[in-house]
């Protein structure tokens, strides 16, 4: 802006994000796009087919070219791929022939704008990122004197500005608080320089320039403290009167001058920067208020979920923290004249937490809040995950944290439970005691075979995390720690046989995955009927999974192999991953509109002798009918069913003529539904990652599943003592569900810093780049954030995953005093007590929450009570962004999960209902 309020002429070509800075600003300019980082000579191409003739005209008086192929080069292959080699050697060659081709007034400035990690990228604080070479040349000598060289020395960048602007020959910038670089400037003002400045008279400028922004700024923003004000004023009035003396007089300005000059720029920047950098205690602590009354919110309600429904404790919250936040609203507008929606919030969402405590407070018992139920061994985990946060050895080392108090927290299951002795068979009951005081006992096979199933799937939990940490990323801070090959895209590998090897472990991953996840649903007899969602479960997850593999094909082949393919592989890269994308979409909308996934299949109510048979149960059955009797019953199931339940009774009476109706996949008709959620989330999200990643998706499909049998395997050992109704999920396997998605957080190769983060998500499907910036950040959230993703819409499985594994006859009935066994009906348990069902899943959500909230806490208390911390910008500020935007997407996507069963059991009472009939609805 300096250059054109002084009439310079600039002509720009190369990245096109100086235009879209500095629109219509240029005197001429040649943008070419830049946001695809894979793309490593399309504006090099294109500054090298113009930089040389304009250099030979005359319409210029500033030339900028910015190269961005080296550094598309390092994202995309690393520092030390051959590549970069090739890209390093052409911009040398650039560099000799505009030397070359160089007038004796002009000046030369080569500069980075950073520097690069070993991997490439740059973002980071690191010193490798933020050192960046500074290079000048002029073929008219510079000072010193021809011949001497200037030491390089590290230098801040606030200091090129002020610089680059005296040599240049315009002001130094308004709003720069830099300091010149006097080893570019003569002490004697030796006409050499280009601006013919002396070191005096460059700090001279520097001085008034920073002076005027420092008075403008004090008078504005009133955030600089009055005695650090008037030693500047002091100080700068100083120097000014011996500066104009010394001028007076015709006599040099003193080297003492000189460095007092010095000492007062630095001064003005240290304090500055000391200005900028406060904090406002008071709103901090309101916002550890309101964070912490919301944690104990979300713990009150999971605590009270039963009589939160029955009394609707919610409603009156809400509707005052509604009516606070307008208030608060129109005060300030009317005593401020500005609104400041923070207030706003805070002081709704205060208002309401608070009420709500209110209001609970003398509806529960008070055993409930007994030290013994609140120092479990769960919350004690959740407790030192926390405060691991508070800790900056810990933050960087957070993957191997929460891997160790995930396995802790696993191996306490089987140890509590053989404590209370339920992994050995029970003796026989007294028979002495009552009917409804005697314990069920399970056959000793049924024990030791739910004990040997825990324990199986332990070891798989176990084997799950500790080959997880393979696919771990590295920080700066942890040395000689080496990141997994399979965070790099296969088109990196150099070794075609490695490459090949990689390539066939992430197909076979992923088709094991879906393998796994049809297994399942046909296991519990899931895909026996025909609909949209079934047929998403055989044909489009397969599909998709094809495409993904014949994307990963293309993606790894590298770009010299098959020239005369090019146009060929550019299509396919482009093709492949947006039918994938649409394939799933096109799965999670079919799923969506139709989640049920039941086979009705009717039964002759009389045998061959005419003699009734029992009153018709539905039945969770797991097996398939042979495929000839499917072929003639599928077609006519529903209107026998319809038209036999309206017909009424026969000769034999109502209630046994009534057919019986076995249903297949009813028992699990609430998981199923979740189930193929995840799994065609979990594909959306594999494909934003590297190939390698299908491997870690697997082990995380694996953890998840051992996750979800252990805590069903301990809810029917416990069951044997405790005979409950209730659909409650202890803290153990919700802490142990959280602290798997902060693992896998890790073992996907993501970490809280701002390097890490994967910018190639943006691209899968979209090679070309973007036009807009909504799209490829919602893609690079998705990828950050996907272990959140997926276990937040799997939570309420852990709800359902004991009623899917349930033993039969854990479970009793009893009916006038005798006890009876009662087949496994598994999820329908839930339709039986719809009360208790919708309790049981407010309590879960909001345990789920609860959990993740306090970890959101324990960071904003580190970044509060460590904000001037050494480490606090490069460890927990980062923490607390990634922490805080994961529990924002974790809860959306709790909501999704709720949202989801909510609509399956719309659709299972629009089912029963069809059923019923008639005059019995």
């Amino acid at each position: 802006m300096q250059l054109l309020i002084h009439c310079k002429r600039v002509v720009f070509m190369g990245d096109d994000t100086w235009v879209s800075l500095f629109p219509k600003k240029f005197h001429r300019s040649l943008p070419f796009p830049s946001f695809n980082v894979k793309d490593l000579h399309t504006v090099d191409n294109g500054i090298l087919q113009n930089i040389y003739p304009t250099m030979e005209g005359d319409d210029w008086d500033v030339l900028i070219a910015h190269f961005l192929g080296v550094d598309h080069c390092g994202h995309r292959f690393g520092p030390d791929h051959p590549a970069m080699a090739e890209k390093l050697s052409q911009m040398d060659g650039v560099i000799r022939s505009v030397i070359k081709r160089l007038k004796n007034d002009t000046l030369l400035v080569v500069m980075g704008d950073h520097g690069m990690t070993d991997t490439g990228d740059h973002g980071g604080e690191s010193q490798k990122e933020t050192d960046a070479a500074l290079f000048l040349y002029s073929s008219s000598p510079l000072f010193p004197a021809p011949g001497s060289q200037v030491e390089p020395e590290v230098v801040p960048q606030t200091d090129l500005v002020p610089t680059l602007a005296l040599l240049l020959g315009v002001p130094i910038p308004y709003s720069s608080v830099g300091q010149v670089l006097l080893p570019l400037f003569p002490q004697n003002g030796s006409r050499g320089v280009p601006t013919g400045l002396s070191q005096a008279e460059a700090l001279w400028i520097n001085v008034k320039q920073v002076s005027r922004f420092l008075e403008t700024y004090s008078n504005m923003a009133k955030d600089i403290p009055p005695d650090s004000l008037s030693q500047l004023r002091a100080d700068f009035s100083n120097i000014s009167s011996q500066y104009l003396a010394a001028v007076h007089k015709g006599h040099l300005p003193s080297p003492e001058l000189v460095v007092s000059m010095q000492n007062y720029l630095t001064a003005v920047r240290e304090t500055c920067r000391a200005s900028w950098a406060r904090f406002n205690p008071f709103k901090m602590a309101a916002g550890l208020l309101i964070l912490g009354v919301a944690c104990m919110l979300c713990y009150v309600l999971s605590e009270l979920s039963h009589v939160v429904i029955q009394q609707g404790l919610l409603k009156l919250p809400i509707l005052s923290g509604l009516v606070v936040g307008l208030v608060v609203a129109a005060g300030q507008l009317f005593l401020q004249g500005y609104l400041e929606l923070s207030w706003c919030v805070g002081a709704a969402a205060l208002s309401s937490e608070v009420l709500f405590l209110l209001r609970t407070r003398g509806v529960s018992p008070k055993e409930r809040w007994s030290p013994s139920g609140l120092l479990t061994l769960a919350l004690l985990v959740l407790f030192l995950r926390c405060a691991s946060l508070l800790s900056d050895s810990y933050v960087i080392y957070e993957g191997n944290v929460v891997t160790f108090l995930l396995f802790t927290l696993s191996v306490y299951v089987p140890l509590r439970l053989n404590w209370d002795g339920l992994l050995v068979p029970l003796p026989p009951p007294d028979t002495q005691k009552p009917p409804r005081l005697l314990p069920t006992v399970l056959p000793s096979s049924v024990v030791r075979r739910q004990a040997t199933i825990l324990l199986v799937w332990l070891g798989v939990l176990v084997g799950s995390l500790y080959l997880s940490l393979s696919f771990h990323n590295c920080r700066e801070e942890q040395g000689t720690c080496q990141s997994s090959p399979f965070l790099s895209p296969l088109s990196r590998v150099k070794n075609n046989q490695l490459r090949n090897l990689h390539y066939v472990i992430s197909v076979g991953s992923l088709a094991l995955s879906g393998y796994l996840l049809y297994r399942w649903l046909r296991h519990y007899g899931n895909l026996n009927c025909i609909s949209v969602t079934v047929f998403s479960a055989c044909f489009l997850i397969p599909l998709a999974c094809v495409c993904m593999g014949l994307h990963w094909a293309v993606s790894a082949t590298p770009e010299d192999t098959f020239r005369n393919l090019s146009e060929l592989i550019g299509l396919a890269q482009v093709f492949l991953p947006r039918a994938t994308f649409c394939l799933l979409g096109f799965g999670l909308l079919l799923l969506w509109v139709d989640p049920m996934t039941v086979f009705l299949k009717l039964r002759t109510p009389l045998n061959s002798r005419g003699t009734s048979l029992p009153p018709p149960k539905y039945r969770a059955s797991t097996g398939i009918s042979p495929q000839a009797e499917l072929h003639h019953l599928i077609p006519q199931l529903y209107q026998r069913i319809r038209h036999s339940l309206e017909d009424g009774a026969t000769e034999s009476g109502e209630t046994d003529s009534r057919p019986a109706v076995e249903a297949y996949g009813l028992g699990t008709v609430y998981s199923a539904p979740l189930v193929l959620l995840c799994g065609l989330l979990g594909l959306v999200l594999l494909l934003l990652h590297p190939e390698g990643m299908a491997l870690a998706f697997l082990l995380l499909l694996l953890e998840a599943g051992a996750m979800l049998h252990i805590h069903a395997c301990s809810a029917n050992l416990s069951s044997l003592h405790k005979h409950s109704n209730g659909f409650s999920v202890p803290w153990a396997p919700v802490v142990s569900w959280s602290l798997a998605a902060a693992q896998f957080f890790h073992a996907t190769g993501h970490l809280p810093t701002f390097p890490s983060i994967q910018w190639g998500a943006a691209f899968v499907g979209f090679p070309q780049g973007h036009t807009g910036t909504a799209l490829p950040a919602s893609l690079v959230t998705l990828n950050t954030f996907s272990s959140h993703i997926i276990f937040a819409v799997g939570c309420p499985l852990l709800l359902f995953w004991p009623l899917v594994c349930e033993v039969r006859g854990t479970r009793p009935t009893c009916s006038a005093g005798v006890e009876e066994s009662e087949d496994a009906v598994m999820e329908m348990r839930l339709r039986e007590n719809p009360q208790k069902f919708s309790s049981g899943l407010l309590e879960l959500a909001a345990r789920y929450l609860f959990v993740n909230g306090a970890q959101v806490f324990a960071s904003v208390c580190a970044a509060a009570i460590l904000r001037r911390h050494l480490m606090v910008w490069k460890v927990f500020a980062p923490k607390l962004m990634f922490e805080a935007s994961g529990f924002i997407v974790g809860s959306v996507f709790v909501i999704l999960g709720v949202a989801m069963v909510m609509r399956v059991d719309i659709s299972v009472g629009g089912l029963f209902k069809k059923l019923l009939p008639q005059n019995s609805r």
